[in-house]
């Protein structure tokens, strides 16, 4: 008979995690969640289970992830979880090595990400509203959820697997208050299966708990610092459910042309030791640092409506680096953390290997003018100009064309609507450089002919990630005025590229942009490398094929991380596309440089 009554008593136990007044309980039992913030998205495939190995290293039982919907769904079609894209795996990952999992679908992330996550091709309309209770919109999030969730229905704790809960939306306290949009993602996530515990996370003051926060659902804060004055906000909104800090910021991201950004590993040892000794549970944003390669590094506006676009690097000096090294802080925390938990008992992992020093010239170019047609297929006509996401296009760059009549004077050339920055060029000559940040510049405009060419090329730089400004399409959604008079008749070529197999590179040199350029680099054991660019002003970078993501002379960030699975043995393959000027050399480093 007792056996009988522990067996009853151990079915009658609740699965997963669950709350019982001021504390967590998994599976039953009294938990205390110390996690790390990892993107899968941000880390070659290959590397996350190095990545989960420090974490786990440092004292850490979970790892939470956000989910980006526009990596899995850049084109309006079937999502792709394939790959890199395979999130189901790195929970299964995850779970091999111990750590429990914390995910947060969105379907809005924010993250320093373009779009905040959201796909480009929910601003095909200009005015397509966002986050809110909109029928478009909410068939759109309905239609990702029934692709994304179902994926983690069997990982969930609450049917043994290793997710023990799922946030709704992200941070919504600071962008809108409408309760009604935040249950339908409720009603959604529920509805498809997912009966983990739920919670809506949002900044540490009463107005931003009120607005983002569902009353059945726990609410967690954000910040940084002393946690004394968060805890006491969350206390006042919440008193009777667990403490717990979902993002500690441990570190900070950077935009170009600014300082780099960093935290004192002691300060930041002693604030969590503030966390835990509330009795609080810890999420640490970021555990482990990333890299938002390709295009897919987010931007900012500024108090005042400047536009801060993001850089390559998501090192966040994170205790775990970009390129996996454990640095000053994460000994400083994990000291912290064995006050608490029982560290592994195993040796620390060693800083992953790192290509030799090298130095590569560039031997062949293209002008980018030269293969629009290659890359782009068949022109768009249009007789405004529209932007890329009205096009189907998510990144890249997009070219404009017109024709001017002539012969006149001199006039002034003025762009609106325009994002982000434009290299305006007549007959083939440059005339000049548009940005969104100076809206009131114009150029001088001169045709002596019957007619001039004029070709606008624009290069985007992120989409704005936070805030009210999010719907921030690419390319020009505005107009084209010369003298004042809107130009009509607009040849526009998509340039997204994907793929680069097109370029029919010559053995010259172009010492101005825009252009491709081509290099070499033989590789005898791939190893995690670090590429520079001295006397180059501003591109983007492909290895292999893969896009790195973008550089730029205005700094912090000097060195693209190139990960060792993205080399190969032997011969490999650099091309770059550089906007502007063309330095003599690119040069492989063996150490990184972010600011």
């Amino acid at each position: 008979m007792g056996g009988g009554r522990a067996t009853l008593a151990q079915a009658e136990s609740p699965r997963g995690l669950t709350i019982r007044g001021k504390e967590f309980l998994l599976d039953g039992k009294p938990f205390r969640i110390l996690s790390g913030a990892f993107h899968y998205f941000r880390t070659h495939p290959k590397d996350w289970r190095d990545r989960l190995l420090r974490m786990r290293a440092m004292g850490l039982n979970t790892v939470e992830t956000y989910v980006a919907w526009n990596f899995h769904q850049p084109y309006e079609k079937k999502a792709d979880f394939t790959g890199w894209r395979d999130v189901a795996a790195f929970v299964r990952t995850a779970d091999e090595v111990g750590l429990k999992v914390i995910v947060r679908p969105g379907p809005y992330i924010c993250a320093e990400w373009d779009f905040g996550g959201l796909p480009a091709w929910l601003l095909k309309d200009k005015d397509a509203p966002l986050r809110r209770s909109d029928p478009a919109y909410e068939r759109a999030v309905d239609a990702w959820f029934a692709e994304l969730l179902p994926r983690f229905v069997d990982l969930q704790a609450t049917r043994g697997g290793p997710v023990i809960a799922m946030q709704v939306e992200n941070e919504y306290g600071s962008y809108g208050h409408d309760h009604a949009y935040l249950a339908h993602l409720r009603d959604t996530m529920r509805a498809q299966g997912i009966d983990s515990l739920l919670f809506c996370s949002n900044g540490a003051t009463q107005q931003a708990l009120k607005d983002g926060s569902l009353p059945d659902l726990l609410s967690t804060v954000n910040f940084d610092g002393d946690p004394t004055g968060p805890f006491a906000e969350l206390r006042a909104f919440q008193p009777d459910k667990p403490l717990w800090c979902t993002e500690f910021w441990d570190g900070w991201f950077d935009h170009w042309g600014e300082q780099h950004h960093t935290t004192d590993p002691a300060q930041t040892a002693a604030d969590v030791e503030k966390i835990l000794a509330a009795g609080a549970s810890l999420n640490l944003y970021m555990a482990v640092g990333g890299t938002n390669f390709g295009w897919y590094a987010g931007a900012n506006l500024s108090g005042s409506g400047a536009y801060q676009p993001t850089v390559t690097s998501y090192d966040y000096n994170s205790p775990i680096s970009e390129s996996g090294e454990l640095t000053e802080k994460f000994h400083a925390v994990r000291k912290v953390l064995a006050k608490y938990t029982q560290l592994p008992n195993a040796p620390l992992p060693a800083t992953p290997p790192r290509m030799p020093a090298q130095q590569i010239t560039v031997r062949d170019s293209v002008p980018l003018r030269d293969a629009l047609d290659a890359l782009s297929g068949t022109p768009v006509r249009r007789a405004t100009p529209v932007p890329m996401e009205a096009l189907g296009q998510p990144h890249g760059l997009i070219h404009y064309r017109t024709r001017v009549r002539g012969p006149q004077g001199t006039k002034g050339l003025r762009i609106t609507g325009l994002g982000d920055r434009a290299l305006v060029f007549v007959d083939g000559k440059r005339i000049g450089t548009f940005d969104r940040n100076q809206p009131d510049h114009s150029v001088d405009v001169t045709v002596a002919g019957a007619s001039g060419t004029l070709d606008v090329l624009v290069d985007p730089t992120g989409r704005v990630n936070f805030g009210q400004g999010l719907n921030d399409p690419k390319g020009i959604s505005g107009q084209v005025l010369l003298d004042g008079e809107a130009l009509r008749n607009w040849e526009i070529r998509r340039l997204p590229l994907d793929d680069l197999s097109a370029l029919e590179f010559g053995r010259v040199h172009t010492p101005t942009g825009p252009a491709f350029h081509r290099a070499r680099v033989h590789v005898d054991t791939p190893a995690d490398g670090f590429l520079a660019f001295p006397g180059w002003d501003k591109g983007m970078v492909w290895l292999n094929g893969f896009a790195l993501g973008r550089y730029w002379s205005l700094g912090p960030q000097v060195t693209l991380y190139a990960p060792s699975h993205l080399w190969r043995r032997g011969r490999n393959e650099l091309v770059v596309l550089e906007m502007e000027r063309t330095g003599d050399r690119i040069e492989v480093r063996s150490a990184p440089d972010v600011g």
